[in-house]
């Protein structure tokens, strides 16, 4: 090894980028590579997100309809047989939110309401925010429970 083959150690240098506006010998000078005036070759600028050059934008040209109620609560659905499987899998007569979390079957902020697919056939209690009737109605005709949560 000698002064005339050093080199930095590989993956020191990251840049191989081309340096823009260093001066006209360098091939990237004058404009830097941007063309020439217009708001494009300016710094600092961006085009407004859906901007279509003045026409109405696509955004604003299709009809709306409808109406998004604000107030909506929504529920994580959760049916019957899912509840029968886990109670049989996991030898447990409670079904609550904390441990339909621990088995990954809802998120962590989700609400649930326990809907009527399926069929229970041992005793549970179960926890929840809503029950539909036809669910209500099953797990108490096998003596089990239900208890709305807050």
């Amino acid at each position: 090894m000698d002064l005339s083959n050093l080199e930095p150690a590989k993956g020191s240098v990251k840049s191989k980028n081309k340096r823009l506006g260093r001066g006209e010998g360098s091939g990237s000078g004058g404009t830097a590579s941007r063309g020439h005036k217009g708001a494009k070759s300016r710094s600092g600028y961006s085009k407004k997100i859906g901007f279509e050059g003045g026409q109405m934008p696509l955004q604003r040209r299709v009809p709306k309809f409808g109406f998004k109620n604000p107030n909506r609560v929504e529920y994580h659905g959760v049916n019957l047989d899912t509840i029968q499987r886990l109670a049989e899998e996991n030898k447990v007569t409670e079904i609550t939110p904390a441990f339909l979390r621990e088995k990954s079957i809802i998120g962590k902020s989700d609400l649930i309401k326990i809907l009527g697919r399926g069929e229970v056939s041992s005793k549970l209690t179960v926890e929840a925010h809503a029950f539909s009737k036809t669910a209500k109605e099953n797990i108490e005709a096998k003596g089990g429970s239900t208890k709305v949560i807050g």
